[in-house]
């Protein structure tokens, strides 16, 4: 039954990940590009030092920092640790030169996205800030497109439930944790109707379903407190862990390098066949660069509009270091360091077991140390990402109900329900799901991103004048 619904899920995937839409996404950031002159490389150092810098006054939720953490929570997951593994195993090494393409001008589309949440946000009497694509399309380009903002905030419902918020992320936490405590399956259990799964996948379903649920009765605020703690720590461990592995092998990036480049344009030239198409590798490369980053997809942006900001263009900017941190840096360490150990080579592993693969070879350390690490990164990782998620699909239901709380408030249930069953659904089930609603969530968001260009330029420029003639007056 399995293999069934894997192969028609993956006939939908490739439907929707189709050309079109990689084009559309790519054309997207690089007109964005253009008409910004390479806004990602001239404002990143003045972005970056804005990440950290909160403005003391504004209307909004959470500071601009707290809103990047959420942000960052819910980028930042098992799309760095687990997806870039997939993306190799699947189109081959140059799956990760065809990500970082993406990333680079995702940032420009990343930056789009959080100065048009800001500029076209909803902030009522008690200072709850409600905003992201389903507002900019509809405030932005009129009343007559309301349907297509509807379709957004449907699809964005979608990709928390059944995509990137729960399945994929629990399934990859449960993975990693049995994968430690229990990789011989010696704790067996059956579960009625399921099937047989570790006790340790068991037990750890029922731990994350139950923090889960403790951290969303806080809503924004909780979420973003959590956030704010976890995600800076979690990331420069990683990080860390990262960069002392490719300097302990740093003789091998060259040809790691050589590697990624000629598999993205030649994939049989690297792989002896195994994956021998140039689109599959792009296809792979863009949709995992796409669960990652999220830039494009239209989700960063809700979190961006509670930000306590008076500036849309300094949210923007803010907004689109967490495409830098989070694909630029963090997925382009993972993918150089399953390539430089020849972890994608190897027969039989699957997902999270490839990346664990490559820092065991590739670290000076106990493989049973590197292993608890890499454990202890990935479900704070995801779990970061399962709450980020959950207030972006509370957002998107907020939109299409009307500000309904009881209908938020089953969602919430059904969401945390979504968590506790993730760790039962297959792999390749996961990943192919979470792909499928990713890209319908980018489609109408991106319509809007293109619609909406010339007032992002417009904002862009104004904002930088004015900052220059404060400058002569000072």
């Amino acid at each position: 039954m399995w293999e069934s619904i894997n192969e028609f899920l993956s006939k939908v995937d490739d439907f929707v990940w189709g050309t079109p839409l990689m084009i559309l996404i790519i054309v997207g950031g690089i007109l964005l590009t253009v008409r910004l002159g390479l806004l990602q490389i001239r404002k990143l150092p003045l972005a970056l030092k804005w990440m950290v810098k909160n403005e003391e006054a504004g209307e909004g939720e959470v500071t601009s920092f707290g809103a990047l953490c959420t942000a960052l929570s819910a980028t930042i997951g098992t799309g760095n640790i687990v997806g870039v593994a997939t993306a190799i195993g699947a189109g081959g090494p140059g799956a990760l030169f065809w990500m970082v393409i993406t990333a680079f001008f995702g940032m420009a589309t990343k930056y789009a996205e959080g100065l048009l949440a800001v500029k076209y946000r909803v902030v009522d009497e008690t200072n709850h800030a409600l905003g992201g694509p389903f507002y900019y399309i509809e405030k932005g380009m009129g009343k007559n497109w309301i349907w297509l903002a509807k379709i957004f905030a449907f699809f964005g419902i979608c990709v928390g439930l059944f995509g990137i918020g729960t399945f994929s992320q629990v399934n990859g936490i449960s993975s990693a944790v049995k994968g430690f405590f229990d990789p011989n399956d010696a704790w067996m259990v059956t579960v009625p109707g399921i099937g047989t799964y570790s006790w340790t996948v068991v037990i750890a379903s029922l731990i994350l379903s139950v923090c889960v649920a403790l951290v969303l009765i806080g809503g924004i605020k909780r979420i973003s407190n959590v956030s704010q703690v976890v995600v800076p720590f979690m990331a420069v461990l990683y990080i860390v862990l990262s960069t002392v592995l490719l300097i302990c092998n740093i003789k091998e990036i060259p040809a790691a390098l050589v590697t990624i480049v000629i598999g993205a344009f030649n994939p049989r030239a690297v792989t002896g066949g195994v994956v021998g198409s140039v689109i599959v590798a792009m296809q792979k490369g863009v949709a995992r660069g796409i669960f990652s980053n999220e830039s494009g997809l239209g989700s960063a942006p809700i979190a961006a509009a509670a930000a306590k900001t008076k500036e849309p263009v300094r949210q923007g900017l803010v907004s689109m270091t967490g495409t830098f941190i989070d694909t630029i840096i963090i997925c382009t360490m993972t993918g150089l360091s399953i390539v430089l150990t020849g972890a994608w080579q190897q027969e039989g592993l699957e997902g999270v077991q490839v990346t664990t693969y490559a820092f065991q070879t590739g670290l000076p350390l106990p493989a049973q140390l590197v292993s608890f690490l890499l454990m202890l990164c990935l479900v704070f990782f995801a779990f970061t990402t399962i709450l980020g998620w959950d207030y972006y699909s509370e957002r998107c239901l907020e939109y299409l109900s009307g500000k309904n709380k009881k209908a938020i408030l089953i969602y919430r249930w059904l969401y945390i329900l979504a968590v506790f069953i993730g760790p039962y659904m297959t792999v390749k089930a996961v990943w192919t799901i979470a792909d499928i609603f990713n890209g319908l969530m980018a489609i109408p968001n991106m319509i809007a991103i293109f619609a909406l260009s010339g007032v992002v330029v417009k904002e862009t420029r104004e904002f930088f004048k004015r900052q220059e003639d404060n400058k002569m007056l000072m």
